[in-house]
């Protein structure tokens, strides 16, 4: 068992998350997912709401989620789908997936959240099939010197209140530096409020490994 437990953090999510698919999130999520096909793994599944994206050419998805509160809700959601969705226990740190099954490993905003980022990677590098690739949708450290400034100072508190989520992480560096090639780079901003929020940076990106 994971024991990864933030039963506040999740029904805060849940509540929030529809709330930010009508902003948008929604076609990110579609976007990031319309190319998969084959077996997939996603890691850190959440409450499951990339589930309904997930295209016809899926043949199965093994989905990652170790927050007690979250998984059962997206245990829920896969019982209305057609594609196969085995909803599991599991960290990414140690995924329970076989070596070199996955067609794509899926990581949506959930990167910010990993401790061990490092780790995560090297676990998806395992569980990919040789073409594999990874599918990355996060929300990422400010290019603009100031603001990222701005996203230090707040991160001294935000994982605390945030299930763990660090809003300054430079992901697409961090997955470059762990063995991985980047296909595809989308960077674009996410305002899905009136006010700045430090997550407002985001990246779609595709990734091979190297």
């Amino acid at each position: 068992m994971s024991n990864i437990n933030h039963p506040i953090f999740a029904r805060v999510y849940k509540w929030i998350s529809p709330l930010a698919e009508k902003q948008g999130s929604a076609d990110h999520r579609e976007k990031l997912l319309s190319g998969a096909y084959g077996n997939i793994v996603e890691v850190g599944a959440g409450s499951g709401t990339n589930f309904s994206h997930y295209p016809s050419a899926v043949s199965k998805v093994i989905a990652v989620e170790p927050e007690p509160t979250l998984r059962k809700e997206a245990v829920r959601v896969s019982r209305n789908l057609s594609i196969q969705i085995e909803v599991v226990d599991g960290t990414s740190e140690d995924l329970p997936v076989d070596d070199n099954w996955a067609d794509f490993v899926i990581f949506s905003l959930v990167l910010c959240s990993i401790e061990n980022v490092n780790t995560a990677l090297a676990q998806a590098k395992r569980v990919l099939a040789d073409s594999g690739k990874i599918l990355v949708y996060e929300h990422v450290r400010s290019d603009n010197p100031k603001e990222a400034r701005r996203q230090d100072l707040v991160n001294r508190i935000w994982p605390l209140f945030l299930g763990g989520c660090n809003c300054n992480r430079d992901t697409p560096s961090i997955i470059q530096n762990s063995g991985f090639q980047i296909l595809t780079l989308d960077s674009f901003r996410f305002k899905p409020t009136k006010i700045w929020i430090p997550m407002e940076p985001h990246v779609i990106l595709s990734a091979t490994a190297i």
